[in-house]
């Protein structure tokens, strides 16, 4: 062995740190932070304070931005829900959901699924709001790019000098067996069973004395069964979901019933939904300290939410009365700008409405949900611009069994006169339909 020992390899060298070591990459130091929820400094589920730690931010910018996220779009509780849901904490490797899905619910994961709930319902019910949704389009950039700012600021470049000494340093040397350690040597047993010393066998530890016990004669040593694990004592009564589903199915039809006749079919719907998405939520909060409502209740939440979506996209003219009518203008001068109806089916007859030699008359029709029928003079020239949300266009030369159903049907076609009918003028029909059919048709006389 020579004198001369490379540095850091005699026995005391200081220890490596293993983190250090597992951070070090080809190119040196590396940030292997990841994102997780900090449970030393949490208000609420630790999502805030886990990303002012991953971002070298002020835990406060993130609560006040999610806060104003959530009242203006609900993006922040569906944001702050999702997190807590799936982030875990920083000392654990198993996150909320894994919990929920495994049968283990406790209040935590169900105020997260209750914050995302709430967070969709308000983000679903703000979809034709643009001037909110673009607002809060805004701020999340903004929050996005000052935590990335802030995290790329707080990374230093790493040291090419250190980051090869460290990777040209060879692997530590352990110090040398101590000299007087005790011997294993121990005296041999004499022939009557007796033996010298204080162990009964040929080699073992000083100081220790072992007791001699010979196999039984016959058979094994009989074993004690194992007691039976006790059982887990259930949470709490679980009759609480029933009670969370008829205070969900009272709160939606009051509120779609006291809303039925003075709002359109949509804000009813909505009304009634939300109420019953409110109640949802509530059961589930409180069954973290009652009991269980298990995960049909959560099934149903978010039933209810995608039914609240699709409530919300329905056109705002849809009415929650079926009605038959028909507008019959007598002459061209009767003849109103526009007729709306809400939901039912609406006949504009136009046949004694002729503009007239060389004029020009415009009209429309609207029906929110339902069937348009439009009869057009017999003669005359006649412009119509067709739109239809969701269902089929007729004209007077389509079969009248071809229905074709399609979302987003647009038209705008022009029906030249009859050969050898006199110039009856010019008729341009704006139509709208939301949800149904359009069907038009030339008068016969």
């Amino acid at each position: 062995m020579t004198d001369e020992q490379p540095a850091g390899t005699g026995p005391q060298a200081a220890p490596r740190d293993p983190f250090a070591a597992s951070a070090q990459g080809p190119g040196g130091p590396l940030d292997v932070r990841a994102f997780r929820r900090d449970r030393r400094h949490k208000k609420l589920g630790g999502v805030c304070a886990g990303l002012g730690q991953h971002c070298d931010m002020d835990p406060v910018i993130f609560r006040i931005g999610l806060a104003i996220l959530s009242v203006t779009s609900g993006l922040g509780l569906v944001f702050y829900g999702f997190a807590w849901l799936f982030v875990p904490y920083e000392d654990e490797e198993e996150n909320e959901a894994r919990r929920l899905l495994s049968g283990r619910v406790d209040g935590q994961a169900l105020t997260a699924v209750l914050f995302a709930l709430v967070g969709c319902g308000v983000f679903l019910s703000l979809l034709n709001n643009g001037g909110a949704l673009t607002f809060a389009a805004v701020l999340a950039l903004l929050l996005a790019g000052a935590g990335y700012w802030s995290q790329q600021r707080s990374t230093t470049d790493p040291d090419p000098v250190a980051a090869q000494a460290v990777a040209d340093a060879p692997p530590e040397a352990k110090a040398p067996p101590v000299a007087g350690a005790p011997s294993w040597w121990r005296d041999p047993i004499i022939k009557d069973g007796t033996h010298d010393g204080i162990s009964g066998y040929f080699w073992g530890p000083e100081g220790v004395a072992v007791e001699y016990r010979p196999d039984p004669p016959h058979g094994r040593i009989p074993q004690r069964a194992p007691e039976p694990a006790p059982r887990p004592k259930p949470r709490g009564p679980r009759w609480i979901g029933g009670f969370v589903f008829l205070g969900a199915l009272l709160a939606g039809g009051l509120g779609t019933g006291l809303t039925w006749e003075q709002q359109s079919l949509g804000t009813s719907l909505q009304t009634g939904l939300a109420l019953a998405l409110a109640v949802f939520g509530i059961g589930i909060a409180l069954s973290a300290f009652l009991g269980r409502t298990g995960v049909g209740s959560i099934v149903l939440a978010v039933i209810t939410a995608g039914l609240l979506a699709g409530s919300a996209a329905l056109p705002k003219d849809i009415s929650t009365s079926w009605a038959e009518t028909e507008w019959r203008p007598a002459a061209a001068d009767q003849v109103k700008p526009r007729y709306e109806l809400g939901t039912g089916v609406g006949t504009l007859d136009l046949t004694r409405a002729a503009p007239g030699k060389g004029r020009t008359l415009s009209t429309g029709a609207e029906v929110g949900a339902g069937q348009l029928k439009v009869i057009v003079p017999k003669a005359g020239t006649v412009k119509l611009d067709i739109e239809v949300g969701v269902g089929d266009i007729q004209l007077p030369d389509d079969r009248k069994g071809d229905v074709d159903i399609a979302p987003g049907k647009e038209k705008s076609v022009t029906l030249d006169p009859p050969a050898g009918s006199k110039d009856g003028g010019t008729l341009e029909v704006h139509v709208e339909v939301g949800i149904g059919q359009v069907e038009v048709t030339r008068a016969t006389s």
